[in-house]
């Protein structure tokens, strides 16, 4: 379908319906882009009330064009929108921009309006960018073409940039033009409910012209179908992406731990970095890192060289890197003295290489090109504070000069000085070395390029498909809504879990106190646990319903007594259908594995530290199912308290293998189930044997389809 998109890109002739004579419209402005931006195709203006546009003749209707029209740029009201596109279909266009506002956003009767638009547009096998959008544009000189209603045409170069917000597409524009950065493809999408940024993702996987892909993202179309053509389009080029809307989720089910620890942008952040898509936080992050990953080779390591002529940014810089992932090369000895040999004898050759004040536009040039040499060196980084009688224009050639003679390092540029600094970015950037005016924003830019090579590095995988007893599951579930629950019970959840082979630990769930007492004996007669079961207790500690480390059956006994006395009186209403005994476990790692529902993305599994602390530390990871084992184990590694499960002070490690098995099979087991609400198996136990659940609450839709 990607070719379905080539009209947008590269049409013959365009026609601007509701293009206007009065200069400072949007159907004005178009035309004007197109003729002073050199669209060398046939422009047809359509307004029946003018004779011409622009000195272009105009037409009446797009019916009564005369050459070929592959694209039509639609500016009318809202209300003559649908009998417009009508009318394109009529006459064989195959691709219509409705610029025109006043669908979806604007509340539900826009929104009517919208799929009716859709509908139509399909039934005639038309493609349709917007409504409510800016337009597109191509700076390939063989199809310029600036059918938009910005008013800056940006270079050209190999980075193509999808824009969800119209209005901010004319920023990115401007912004773009102010950094060098070099356009090839720019699109607005809008209200994009037929071309999608999954179809434009596919359509830039094979335009050879395009090396990176940007985006800005108020929200994902189709998360599943955006998570297969990105994780492929990945490997081939980098996509760079700032999505909107990061703000705290609000109130979840207050029995969830997994729901409360889930913010709204926990998915969108797993999903990305799943996929090997980088996230901006903001536009000026976006373009600090395309104007990185626009020229610059990716780094073979992490290992970065800083040449200054200020201790201050060297500092700085250096304290990114360690932020970064990245590390401050050691220089070898033989690197030092070359150093020593170009540098004044107060200057420093360690890494930062300080070459203090007086350092000219020359001493950059050696002492640029001796580290970058270093064996030990993936990356440089150059930065720059002008002291009087040296140029930054001066000091920007003498970078160029030593990064060319190392072509496969990395070179980035600080020049944070505002006297000569536009002359300086401007030669640097025209030699594809990105320059930044603060130390971080370099540093950040090459960090993602690091993360992103080693992305690339990682094997493919595929999820596993585990042999499981999917009908038992099914009858666990099926009964529980047949009794109208939203809440599984324990022994029903361990039921469930374990038809999916995640370890549990043994239970008997016992209806009377002496069934307890036999539960006792055929546990082994060590320490046990009783917790109460009732359809209409979440919280078991909160009413008394827990007791821990009872060593004999009288214990058991008058621990039954005990908690059926303290449910009764803390919750009246609870219905005691009898109590679960496992047994009491020391030892080991106490982590959390659950699962919520984001309303967008659907399932979004967690890790991290568990017990009675995991909402306190909120040491947790997440991941968007299906998980391959690559990404359980870089789930594990991503929290805080890895160490812990690794071993410290002469602890054994825990089975890793065996906690992302688990992991995998709780993502098999919510794709296959979509009853299920939310789950937490909180503590999972991990130990140098395995992994187990000690206890597990799974909460079910209330209204399943």
């Amino acid at each position: 379908m990607s070719s379905s998109l080539s009209p947008f890109f590269r049409p013959r002739g365009i026609a601007v319906i509701g293009a206007s004579r009065r200069s400072g419209t949007i159907g004005w402005q178009i035309v004007d882009n197109l003729v002073r931006h050199g669209f060398e195709g046939a422009i047809f203006p359509v307004n029946p009330s003018a004779r011409a546009v622009h000195s272009i003749p105009a037409w009446r209707s797009v019916r009564e064009i005369p050459g070929e029209v592959d694209l039509a740029i639609v500016v009318v009201p809202k209300e003559s929108v649908q009998d417009v596109v009508e009318e394109c279909g009529a006459r064989g266009v195959p691709a219509v921009v409705v610029i025109s506002a006043g669908f979806r956003e604007t509340g539900e009767a826009g929104a009517a309006r919208e799929r009716a638009l859709v509908a139509r547009v399909r039934e005639m096998g038309m493609r349709l960018v917007g409504p409510n959008c800016m337009g597109v544009l191509n700076t390939d000189p063989a199809h310029s073409m600036n059918a938009t209603f910005a008013p800056t045409m940006p270079p050209a170069g190999r980075v193509s940039f999808l824009s969800q917000s119209g209005a901010l597409g004319v920023t990115i524009l401007d912004y773009a033009a102010d950094y060098g950065i070099g356009i090839r493809h720019f699109i607005s999408v809008g209200n994009k409910p037929e071309v999608s940024g999954n179809d434009l993702l596919e359509y830039w996987e094979t335009d050879p012209e395009t090396r990176v892909i940007l985006m800005y993202l108020e929200t994902f179309g189709n998360p599943r179908h955006f998570t297969r053509i990105a994780r492929r389009v990945a490997r081939k080029k980098p996509i760079i992406v700032v999505k909107s809307g990061r703000s705290v989720a609000g109130a979840r089910a207050a029995s969830s731990h997994t729901g409360s620890l889930a913010g709204k942008d926990s998915a969108a952040d797993a999903l990305l970095a799943q996929c090997g898509v980088l996230r901006a936080n903001s536009v000026e992050e976006l373009f600090d890192l395309a104007m990185a990953f626009g020229s610059l080779p990716l780094p073979r390591g992490n290992r970065v060289a800083i040449v200054t002529n200020a201790g201050g940014p060297g500092i700085i810089i250096a304290d990114a890197c360690e932020a970064e992932g990245l590390e401050v090369a050691e220089l070898s000895e033989e690197t030092k003295a070359e150093l020593r040999k170009i540098v004044p004898p107060e200057a420093s050759v360690r890494n930062p290489v300080d070459m203090i004040a007086s350092a000219s536009a020359d001493t950059y040039r050696r002492a640029l090109e001796v580290v970058m040499h270093d064996p030990g060196v993936d990356a440089a980084i150059a930065a720059f504070v002008p002291p009087l009688g040296i140029r930054q224009a001066d000091v920007a050639s003498a970078i160029v000069s030593a990064a060319r003679t190392r072509p496969d390092c990395p070179t980035l540029a600080v020049l944070m000085g505002r006297e000569g600094l536009p002359a300086g970015r401007a030669e640097l950037r025209a030699a594809g070395i990105p320059a930044y005016i603060f130390p971080e924003s370099a540093t950040r830019a090459l960090g993602s390029m690091h993360r992103y090579a080693r992305w690339m590095e990682r094997p493919v995988q595929a999820p596993v498909s585990f042999k499981v007893d999917l009908e038992g599951a099914r009858q666990i579930l099926d009964r529980a809504g047949e009794e109208g629950r939203t809440r599984l019970l324990e022994h029903e959840a361990y039921a469930l879990l374990d038809a999916y082979g995640i370890p549990v630990t043994p239970h008997v769930f016992a209806r009377t106190v002496e069934e307890a007492v036999d539960a006792f004996e055929s546990l082994g007669g060590g320490p046990v646990v009783l917790k109460v079961v009732s359809p209409q207790i979440v919280h078991k500690t909160e009413v008394g319903g827990v007791l821990l480390d009872l060593r004999d059956p009288d214990a058991v006994r008058q621990g039954w007594k005990q908690l059926v006395a303290s449910v009764e009186q803390l919750a009246p209403d609870a219905e005691i259908r009898g109590v679960l005994v496992t047994p009491f476990r020391r030892g080991g790692r106490e982590m959390i594995l659950g699962m919520t529902v984001d309303p967008t993305f659907g399932p979004l599994l967690m890790f991290g530290l568990g017990g009675i602390y995991v909402e306190t530390f909120r040491d947790v990871a997440f991941r968007v199912p299906p998980v391959t084992q690559l990404e359980a184990h870089e789930m594990m590694r991503e929290i805080r308290s890895f160490p812990l499960l690794e071993g410290v002070r002469g602890e054994p490690p825990v089975s890793l293998d065996e906690v992302a098995n688990a992991i995998q099979r709780l993502s098999q087991l919510v794709l296959d189930h979509d009853r299920i609400a939310a789950l937490d198996m909180n503590p999972l136990l991990a130990t140098p044997e395995g992994a187990m659940a000690l206890d597990a609450r799974i909460n079910l839709v209330e209204n399943p389809r």
